[in-house]
């Protein structure tokens, strides 16, 4: 009990750390810009533009949970929609209070391996689709690169090609090591969990065209999120080509990823104004875009949160509905036979 009280204890001054360490960026990048003109320049999004931008960026994230069900089924989690949303969506709330955009993962982790049939098929395929996720942000930035012949060098371009190469080959790789990992020579129980884990490589490795969709399912919905950051960029007075978005903004999502912060507060911020700025983007308003778009995460986490919850119903209603069947009318359970 100690123990359980001194980790939970760890946890709750890990996330207040990380939330001043976020405000502390704000704080800072505030106090360097101009800051009458960053406010300016968020206060000119209208409120209806923002609710729309709120309402695309949940149905983007609804692509995601088919096409996170996707991989965790085919490696053998057997969730239906309702447990995938339940899974999806409470990750996507949870990012709100852990570390950086991969505590959401925690969460889904946490809910899936009550719901999943096979719990290390389940962690292989969410671990897939976590990857599948990061290789679609490279993806999405070196298209940007590719669209910027003008004002990125052969060289630059090299870089993120390699990048998303390297991403690839990094995902082959470890559905390889799994399928030929010698689970033989393990302890009885490690190896029965080990060897669920190679069925669960091998049903991703035999089936490539359904991981390639969950690929290019991951690109789609990277380049909703980067397009609808342009038009909140657009209303704040910040005019970029659209290739610059698609370059710069998966990669201040990936610096992100650092749990540095709490939900990336301040990080993604700062990496946004750093990556605009050889674009002629002044700061300020690269700084508000971050801001503004924080805020679409915000309401977009909380809404999932509902979402998860009634999912969570949905689901259980369903779990409950062969067990009705099996009772008359006044709940007692019907004789066998």
């Amino acid at each position: 009990m100690t123990g359980a009280k001194a980790t939970s204890g760890w946890h709750a001054r890990s996330a207040v750390l990380r939330l001043l360490v976020g405000v502390a960026i704000l704080v800072l990048l505030l106090f360097l810009l101009p800051r009458q003109r960053v406010w300016s320049a968020m206060r000119s999004v209208p409120l209806h533009l923002w609710c729309t931008v709120v309402v695309a960026y949940l149905a983007a994230h609804s692509l995601g949970a088919m096409k996170y069900r996707m991989m965790v089924n085919l490696g053998g989690a057997g969730l239906n929609y309702a447990q995938a949303a339940q899974c999806y969506f409470g990750g996507l709330f949870g990012t709100l209070f852990l570390p950086s955009i991969v505590g959401g993962d925690v969460v889904r982790a946490g809910v899936g391996l009550r719901l999943a049939r096979h719990r290390a098929g389940f962690l292989l395929g969410s671990l897939m689709d976590r990857l599948m996720d990061v290789s679609a942000l490279a993806l999405t930035s070196a298209a940007g690169a590719l669209f910027l012949p003008e004002q990125l060098d052969a060289r630059s371009r090299r870089v993120f090609f390699i990048l998303a190469a390297a991403a690839t080959l990094f995902i082959a790789g470890i559905v390889a090591a799994v399928a030929l990992l010698p689970a033989g020579r393990f302890p009885f129980r490690l190896r029965r969990r080990l060897v669920r884990l190679r069925e669960a490589a091998r049903s991703l490795r035999a089936r490539p065209h359904v991981v390639l969709i969950s690929l290019l399912g991951g690109v789609l919905v990277q380049g909703s999120f980067t397009t609808l950051t342009a038009v909140l960029a657009e209303s704040c007075g910040l005019h970029l080509r659209l290739r610059v978005w698609l370059l710069a903004w998966p990669l201040a999502k990936l610096a992100a990823l650092l749990p540095l912060s709490q939900g990336g507060l301040g990080v993604r911020e700062a990496a946004l104004a750093a990556l605009l700025l050889p674009f002629g983007a002044p700061a300020a308003l690269s700084v508000a875009v971050g801001l503004i778009w924080q805020t679409v995460i915000y309401a977009g986490g909380l809404f999932a949160g509902l979402l998860a919850l009634a999912a969570r119903r949905i689901a259980a209603r369903r779990a409950a509905g062969p067990q009705a069947l099996a009772q008359d009318p006044g709940g007692r359970p019907l004789p066998p036979g």
